[in-house]
């Protein structure tokens, strides 16, 4: 853990440290209205250890980036400062979020196995949903960032997941990812494999693409079992509790 510290702050100036440090106070506060302290602290510490996916594999590929900013029940992002080159580079640093953050989720849930915690479950169920939430396959969420490998137009497969969450469960953060989505779906619907830019871009190799298409969907479905699993297991004890 002090590795993970050590490189997600060496070469950060403190200001950006200050910001991300600050943001996530104000989002643990938040969230801890509803649910308490105990919780709030430990989804906020989920979220920021998704964000170091995406830091260190970019990092990992060379690129510039920032340190992670957090908006109370919106999520939180790292700044990108310089964009991928192309469109496998792209997958990566979509997929190290997921990875990370599942990772995370799982640690959570063996430590509730072992202490026997209604609370670390409830983490976990939360980290597992997470990160399966942004495995949706529509950009701007991480599923799109993997999936684009393969080629935009499998952006519009996410949009009946987005429509059947919000007609089972209304929230506004589906509509601001509808939102930022749009852009992206346009794009996509004008998309052309075959202009210099696309295929500069998205020209990957076929085995690239299989490689990537396969962590996809074992991510994909691990986190369908653990979110599924997980969720059955917290039916005894859910009750609307806060967990202090």
């Amino acid at each position: 853990m002090i590795k993970l510290l050590f490189l997600l702050f060496s070469g950060l100036k403190f200001g950006k440290i200050l910001m991300t440090s600050g943001t996530m106070l104000l989002s643990i506060a938040a969230y801890a209205m509803l649910y308490g302290w105990n919780f709030a602290i430990g989804f906020v510490l989920l979220l920021f250890v998704h964000e170091a996916g995406h830091y260190l594999a970019a990092q990992k590929r060379g690129l510039a980036v920032g340190a992670p900013t957090f908006i109370p029940f919106v999520g939180a992002w790292i700044q990108m400062k310089e964009m991928p080159h192309d469109a496998e580079t792209e997958a990566y640093v979509g997929l190290g979020g997921p990875v990370l953050g599942t990772l995370g989720a799982l640690l959570c849930y063996f430590l509730a196995r072992h202490f026997d915690s209604p609370l670390l479950l409830a983490l976990s169920y939360s980290g597992f949903f997470l990160n399966l939430f942004n495995m949706i396959p529509i950009s701007p969420l991480d599923g799109g960032r993997i999936t684009a490998v393969l080629s935009p137009r499998i952006w519009f497969a996410g949009v009946p997941v987005l429509i059947a969450l919000f007609i089972y469960r209304p929230n506004a953060l589906l509509i601001l990812v509808a939102v930022m989505a749009l852009p992206q779906l346009m794009r996509a619907w004008k998309y052309d494999p075959t202009s210099p830019e696309n295929m500069r871009y998205y020209g990957i190799e076929r085995s690239v693409k299989a490689t990537y298409t396969f962590y996809y969907l074992a991510l994909l479905a691990f986190l369908i079992l653990m979110t599924h699993s997980v969720h059955e297991m917290l039916s005894p004890v859910r009750s609307g509790t806060a967990w202090l």
